[in-house]
């Protein structure tokens, strides 16, 4: 019985599965070839993303028609991207010297960026500036330029930003300004512009005067020539009337043949009668017209702010105008309190 149990248990020896020990090292090699083949796919799909990203910043930079900007503050290096090469219109990859770029910038725009440029570097901040440059290549641009600094162990380290050109933005601005402004016929100031400058002359109870011009006649030029004769008569007008105002601080045209002129400080008396006769001289020239002749004249009132309101001093210089218009026309009136009554009947 021994015997048989020792040869059963001989047989189990043998016929049990033998052991592999190279079985554990390859499958942690195959665990391993996945892990890096996996890791390598998230790679490139980072890669892509990346790739992307920069194709999507790069589309969305040019299309803003704008670009990236850096300056290390320890030597003042440049470092730019191709938009901003394009904006300065500088071959790109060229060296930058900020001092150079620096001439690039009109006066005031470029006083303008060191002041703001200082104060963000010694408060820690950041900035954003409109500022007019000229090219390399001699054009006026706009550029609006946008900054904050980065911080490092001693301080501001560097700036970086955005430089996009605003040109045509700033150019429809201007647009608006001028139609919102500039009287169409004429070019000169319409009258909501001349009622804003009004309120700031006498808003701080300065010397100045305004005077009021009306031409006289002009009625019968729209009746006998038409209108648009009218308005190349009212154009000559006000060319005639920014030739002689050249000093002026403001020439409007303010109702249809009505004009006004606003005066800054030191204006006197005399020099008040002598600008308001050469008004009436100059507007009393006729107009020349082909082989033609068209006659029309101006009267002129005047008055002078001394602290009154802007109300008050546009009564006293219609008072003024209405007085000259009384005397026979193509006369000027400078308002006087002794002789003329603020009360008086205003013109139609």
């Amino acid at each position: 019985m021994l015997m048989i149990a020792t040869a059963h248990s001989g047989e189990d020896l043998r016929t049990a599965p033998a052991a592999h020990p190279g079985a554990a090292e390859a499958e942690t090699v195959a665990a391993l070839k996945a892990e890096l083949a996996a890791a390598r796919k998230k790679l490139r799909e980072q890669e892509a993303y990346l790739r992307e990203s920069r194709r999507l910043i790069g589309g969305a930079l040019a299309a803003a028609q704008a670009g990236v900007w850096r300056c290390r503050l320890s030597d003042e290096r440049l470092s730019w991207t191709g938009g901003v090469y394009d904006l300065f219109e500088i071959r790109p990859g060229a060296p930058l010297r900020r001092q150079h770029i620096l001439e690039c910038y009109e006066p005031r725009s470029r006083a303008a960026l060191e002041e703001a440029r200082s104060r963000a570097i010694r408060n820690g901040g950041g900035f954003a500036l409109d500022a007019e440059i000229v090219t390399q290549k001699g054009r006026s641009r706009w550029i609006r330029l946008s900054a904050t600094v980065v911080r490092g162990s001693g301080g501001a380290a560097e700036l970086f930003g955005l430089k996009q050109d605003i040109t045509e933005a700033k150019t429809a601005a201007e647009r608006a300004r001028r139609l919102a402004e500039i009287d169409a016929v004429t070019g000169l100031a319409n009258r909501a512009l001349f009622e804003t400058r009004l309120g700031a002359l006498c808003a701080g109870a300065r010397a100045g005067a305004l005077l009021l011009i009306d031409l006289d006649g002009f009625k019968g030029v729209n009746d006998t020539f038409g209108h648009a004769i009218g308005d190349e008569c009212l154009r000559e007008a006000a060319a005639r009337l920014r030739a002689v105002c050249r000093g002026a601080e403001l020439v409007a045209r303010i109702g249809g043949d009505e004009f006004a002129a606003l005066i800054g400080d030191g204006v006197g008396r005399a020099e008040t009668e002598r600008l308001a006769g050469a008004i009436v001289q100059a507007l009393g020239a006729p107009v020349e017209r082909g082989a033609g002749r068209i006659c029309f004249g101006a009267s002129v009132g005047a008055a002078f702010a001394g602290g009154r309101t802007p109300s008050e001093l546009f009564m006293q210089a219609d008072v003024a105008l209405y007085a000259a218009k009384a005397a026979g026309r193509g006369a000027f009136r400078i308002f006087d309190s002794a002789t003329m009554r603020p009360e008086a009947p205003l013109r139609p």
